[in-house]
């Protein structure tokens, strides 16, 4: 609301959902290696998937979403991908994606602006099950994916999957507190989650201020540019 008064001289107001929000945000689950978390993941798709619930899945790359398919073929699983390489057909597929056992796999592109509606049997369920396997270096964009559960008052959940090995932690995490975090995770303190999520809470504080500077120094660029080439003349000659 702020960067818009700054820059736009635009206020920001509120507006209240259509229907009260049911979905559930579960707790999130934090592990040390990367390599542990991802196995975790597809253990607990497995697990939500034998229940018939639908169940989206975030991921940050290409890469990822397509290595993650490629484990849930080797359980004997199939996931529909959207990874903003099938622009075509993503609409189609991620309107799909609340119907009973289906796995839809999307990065952060993928599918925008399609509605999710649930499929018969599927509200009895708990609704549709939103994965979120890092987190993002905007919490604005967590916030995306986990309201792709539970949208217009349906029953719907969310959790995320994290690791000290993360990309947000290994870009925006100070290396003292990445030690931090790493001993935290190693050893079982009582602390432990607690000093998790301060941790990716100020990786995502340090990442959001940084993308906040980018945008300013791109906003005073083009002023000078504009102040600039107010004083060439229009005549090539002259």
């Amino acid at each position: 609301a702020g960067e818009f008064w700054q820059v736009y001289g635009l206020p920001v107001i509120s507006i209240p959902p259509n229907r009260p929000c049911v979905r559930e945000q579960w707790g999130d689950r934090i592990f040390l290696e990367e390599a542990t978390k991802w196995h975790v993941v597809a253990d607990e798709i497995t697990k939500l998937h034998a229940t018939g619930r639908p169940l989206l899945i975030g991921t940050r790359s290409v890469f990822a979403s397509e290595r993650l398919a490629a484990s849930l073929r080797e359980r004997g699983m199939d996931a529909k991908v959207l990874n903003a390489t099938r622009l075509a057909d993503e609409s189609a597929i991620v309107a799909l994606a609340g119907e009973p056992g289906r796995i839809t796999i999307a990065t952060n592109m993928a599918g925008r602006g399609t509605d999710i509606k649930l499929g018969q049997g599927v509200a009895a369920l708990g609704g549709l099950h939103v994965i979120a396997t890092e987190r993002h270096e905007s919490g604005r964009v967590d916030r995306q994916l986990f309201g792709r559960a539970g949208r217009q008052g349906d029953p719907g959940s969310a959790q995320a999957f994290v690791s000290a090995e993360d990309e947000l932690i290994r870009r925006h995490l100070p290396a003292p507190a990445r030690k931090v975090l790493a001993e935290t995770l190693r050893r079982t303190v009582p602390a432990q989650e607690r000093i998790s999520k301060a941790a990716f809470r100020l990786a995502q504080r340090r990442a959001q201020k940084l993308a906040y500077r980018q945008r300013q120094e791109i906003l005073n660029s083009d002023l000078m540019l504009d102040q600039a080439l107010s004083f060439a003349s229009p005549d090539p000659i002259g």
